[in-house]
């Protein structure tokens, strides 16, 4: 492996290890500061990973972090702030919900009316903010964050017995999907069913790494986000990679609920899991919006999520795992900007040294043909 390769390996490397070390260290600190056992609570969460069921739990969890999370990583990829992945994945498994509650096709044609269903609902919703970019200027930042609080309002609506919600108890449903949108998963016995649609999530990554590596539409995109008047120069639009960016963002978003939808609940209720789109936001930072970096972070996530439980029973506190998210965020931008600046000294001292080297041949090479004269 040439040097260069053998640095940028070791740049990439060591954000997310100085960053969950930090963490670590730092939750490590808030135990001590309240009198626990700073290494206990790690113990037994890792000795939770061990457990078969645990592991179905993790998996299962983490396969719609890494959906939320790849939404989020290609709005970073062109330099967007998509902080609203959190209301178009809610707002696209209602939506598929309510379709699926309505609608009675055979599975071959009622999973995929769901699935497009789910990535029309988020590209919509997406693409409001995507509109309002590029049209009036409007930060996507505060255009997302008000379609978040949009899409919980109308959520609320639909839950209306009168529109679409059904009353179960003091729960407000869609209503129980008809069985050929379910999506069956593969049974592990005592240990649980893995989701089916995992392999979803395994396809998006695919697809993720060869659009941006292997397609002119992904050169694009890098190029627009990072520089977009470089890209405007070369020929692209930036106003039109900004919304294809923020669409597309938002068609993988509205998918990140399904894996649970169609293969376990079947309904969307008061149950139903929120803030994944937010988690998502830290999860492809820790990735550094790697398809195989977000494997990680998402298993990470899911693991402090399913884990955590144990500490109740031992006297700890189980929010320990979300001190511990919230010190892996904070952990990431400072960690990634002290990498970044540790790279580009080294690139400068490397510069230097090859500039410096080449003026001492060409001094020599001088002094050679003034002797030979």
């Amino acid at each position: 492996m040439k040097k260069f390769d053998k640095e940028r390996v070791l740049l990439a490397v060591a954000g997310p290890v100085i960053a969950l070390a930090v963490a670590f260290v730092l939750s490590a600190i808030v135990l001590i500061a309240s009198g626990k056992n700073p290494v206990e609570p790690f113990a037994l969460m890792f000795e939770q990973a061990g457990y078969a069921d645990v592991q179905v739990l993790i998996l299962n969890q983490a396969s719609m972090y890494y959906i939320a999370a790849l939404a989020v990583a290609i709005g970073f990829r062109m330099n967007l702030f998509n902080i609203g992945v959190d209301g178009q994945y809610q707002l696209g498994a209602m939506m598929a919900a309510v379709v699926g509650a309505h609608a009675s096709l055979p599975a071959f044609l009622q999973v995929p009316l769901l699935l497009l269903t789910a990535v029309f609902t988020g590209a919509f919703w997406a693409g409001i903010a995507g509109f309002l970019k590029v049209t009036r200027g409007v930060s996507e930042v505060v255009a997302t964050i008000m379609l978040n609080a949009i899409a919980t309002s109308l959520i609320v609506y639909m839950w209306k017995p009168d529109v679409f919600g059904v009353k179960i108890g003091n729960n407000s449903t869609t209503g129980e999907m008809h069985e050929s949108g379910w999506i069956p998963g593969i049974d592990l016995g005592e240990a649980g069913e893995i989701y089916g649609l995992v392999i979803l999530a395994v396809l998006l990554g695919i697809g993720y790494w060869v659009t941006l590596n292997r397609t002119r539409f992904g050169f694009d995109l890098r190029a627009s986000g990072a520089s977009s008047s470089a890209a405007a120069a070369s020929g692209v639009d930036p106003k039109r990679m900004v919304l294809t960016a923020m669409l597309l963002s938002g068609a993988i978003a509205g998918l990140a609920g399904l894996p649970i939808l169609l293969g376990d609940s079947h309904t969307y209720n008061l149950n139903f899991p929120t803030g994944i789109g937010f988690l998502g936001i830290g999860i492809a930072l820790l990735g550094r919006n790697s398809p195989v970096g977000i494997v990680f972070a998402a298993l990470l996530w899911a693991w402090l999520d399913k884990a955590s439980p144990e500490l109740d029973f031992h006297g700890y506190d189980k929010e320990i795992a979300v001190i511990m998210q919230g010190l892996i965020v904070l952990s990431v931008v400072v960690s990634y900007e002290a990498v970044r600046e540790w790279g580009l000294r080294r690139q400068q001292r490397r510069v230097g040294a090859e500039l410096a080297a080449g003026h001492v041949l060409g001094a020599n090479n001088t002094t050679k043909e003034v002797a030979g004269r």
